[in-house]
């Protein structure tokens, strides 16, 4: 019987599969797994960012990583048709109308935009300095930098000054931005709010297209005295 002899040592048959993998790897292969391990540690540590903003202020209710608990079954249908009067009307109602918005926006994976509004709308009434500094490089990690768990969508200019102006934070750093995803909001995704499923069912309306009545069928026809049905067209015409 013939004898074959491996002149490969890196292929140890012996060795469990993992350790002859990372033998045939050279430096520059085991580089990848750290540099993915770097990454999501920076990936955790803003996500840990996210939810410290989250839960600090004002819009906790609306978080994604909180279920909603509002019934919106408490929710009349006058209540909600006042919400298609006006963007500003719906964002008065803070409570179920900004949930109710927050939800829609949710499923468009959007919800960032509302978020970011209403952080801003509570960073306006901070009155410490200490404080101030804290939000405002807390909310830029979230919703401004590149690559932020929730940025915005808002243009590069408006992303520089504010991490100029952010060094010495003042109540006004984000306007410009809240203004811009303001915008974005009532333009774009309020329209889209008012044909939703969410606040159709709401307001007991239904879906663009659909009828609210029955129509009577054209098979059957009954004689006003008897009722007894005729398959005469004629009578439809």
């Amino acid at each position: 019987m013939e004898t074959f002899v491996f002149l490969f040592p890196q292929f140890n048959f012996l060795a469990p599969k993992e350790e002859a993998y990372f033998k045939m790897l050279g430096p520059k292969d085991l580089k990848a797994p750290r540099m993915k391990d770097s990454n999501s540690r920076l990936k955790d540590k803003r996500c840990q960012l996210s939810l410290l903003l989250t839960k600090s202020g004002s819009h906790e209710n609306i978080s994604p990583e909180k279920k909603t608990t509002t019934a919106t079954s408490n929710i009349s249908p006058e209540a909600a048709l006042s919400w298609s009067s006006t963007f500003e009307e719906l964002l008065r109602h803070s409570v179920d109308g900004v949930e109710t918005f927050s939800q829609f926006l949710r499923t468009e994976f959007s919800e960032e935009n509302i978020e970011f509004w209403l952080a801003c709308e509570e960073y306006k009434t901070i009155d410490s300095d200490s404080r101030l500094i804290t939000k405002a490089k807390q909310m830029y990690a979230v919703f401004i930098e590149a690559d932020a768990p929730k940025e915005v969508n808002i243009d590069y200019a408006t992303k520089v000054a504010i991490q100029k102006a952010i060094t010495t934070p003042t109540n006004t750093c984000f306007d410009a931005a809240q203004s811009k995803v303001y915008s974005l909001m009532k333009k774009d995704c309020y329209p889209r709010f008012l044909t939703s499923e969410i606040y159709l069912r709401l307001t007991k309306r239904k879906g663009p297209g659909t009828t609210m009545f029955r129509r009577r069928s054209r098979s059957c026809v009954f004689n006003e005295p008897r009722g007894e049905a005729t398959g005469d067209s004629s009578a439809w015409l």
